[in-house]
């Protein structure tokens, strides 16, 4: 095994960073802050982080094919363009749903954009249950209902031979994975892959690598643990220097950095006093394995 480095590589803290993607073109890694209504974005090459604010909490970015990011905030689906800033509304949902915002998503193999809601706590700790779903943004800007009945939709990502989907609703504290049909984008048949132990406690963010195994960022667990969904067995564990571990994604020039979003919201002063680079960017290196690049939305 190489020796594994871990280094906070953007300080600029962040209330609840997630869903981290690699951008070739930019060399930059693509994040939302969700709870500060951001999308950001850190240049490797000039170590500058530049934000675009947009008007709700945003769960999710994802990469287009004609440039520019595909998003996830409030309960819409919606365009925006770095270079001036603009949010074009694709497609609203849940208006019945007030409390509910979009949280996690990623494009599948053939461009299409999955991403799911949440309902939000009405105080802390208490949140409507079985109010969120999953849902499929096609490159046409229609939209499909994969899943209904969720809690808190989450992490996403697709078996390296495009036939399983993996999926986490963080309140089952597991890993599921479904059938999935490349040319349709459904799915079917949940099967659980893995249940988190106790101190691994919630699932949130989950990527795949080119060996097929899955990483999983456990929120309040302080770590990121890596699945082998055929056996259901966790193969390795990295801990990190922040108890919110929100999501992660591989990058760099050959995929081979693993990049770590945290949060800082839902610490009180005196854990943030012992948490100094909570809601910080870490960047894992020397994990002796790689990822692959992320999917585009085909629009």
């Amino acid at each position: 095994m190489s020796s594994i480095k871990i280094e906070s590589v953007v300080k600029d803290k962040n209330r609840m960073g997630e869903c981290p993607l690699w951008e070739e073109r930019e060399n930059a890694l693509v994040y939302v802050d969700i709870n500060a209504q951001k999308v950001c974005r850190w240049n490797t090459v000039t170590n500058e982080v530049q934000s675009v604010s947009v008007d709700a909490r945003v769960g999710s970015v994802a990469l287009r094919e004609r440039g520019g990011y595909v998003i996830a905030l409030g309960t819409r689906f919606a365009f925006l363009n770095w270079e001036d800033q603009s949010v074009t509304t694709i497609v609203e949902l849940e208006q019945d749903k007030t409390n509910n915002r979009f949280n996690d998503g990623k494009v599948d193999p053939q461009g299409r954009f999955f991403a799911g809601t949440m309902a939000e706590e009405t105080e802390p700790g208490v949140r409507a249950r079985h109010q969120g779903a999953l849902y499929t943004l096609f490159p046409d800007h229609s939209v499909v209902k994969q899943l209904e009945q969720v809690d808190i939709s989450n992490g996403l990502d697709w078996s390296l031979d495009c036939q399983t989907f993996f999926y986490i609703d963080s309140l089952t504290y597991a890993v599921h994975a479904f059938s999935y049909d490349e040319h349709t984008g459904t799915i079917a048949n949940c099967k659980t892959v893995y249940k988190l132990e106790k101190e691994e406690q919630m699932p949130d963010g989950m990527c795949i690598d080119a060996e097929g195994k899955l990483w999983v960022a456990c929120i309040d667990g302080g770590r990121v643990i890596r699945i082998d969904p055929e056996t259901g067995k966790r193969i390795q564990t990295v801990k990190l220097p922040a108890s919110r571990i929100t999501s992660c994604c591989f990058g760099g020039k050959d995929y081979s950095e693993m990049y770590v979003t945290s949060a800082y919201d839902g610490l009180d002063k005196e854990a943030l006093a012992k948490e100094p680079q909570a809601g910080e960017i870490f960047k894992i290196t020397g994990l002796g394995v790689k990822g692959t690049a992320q999917y585009l939305y085909a629009a």
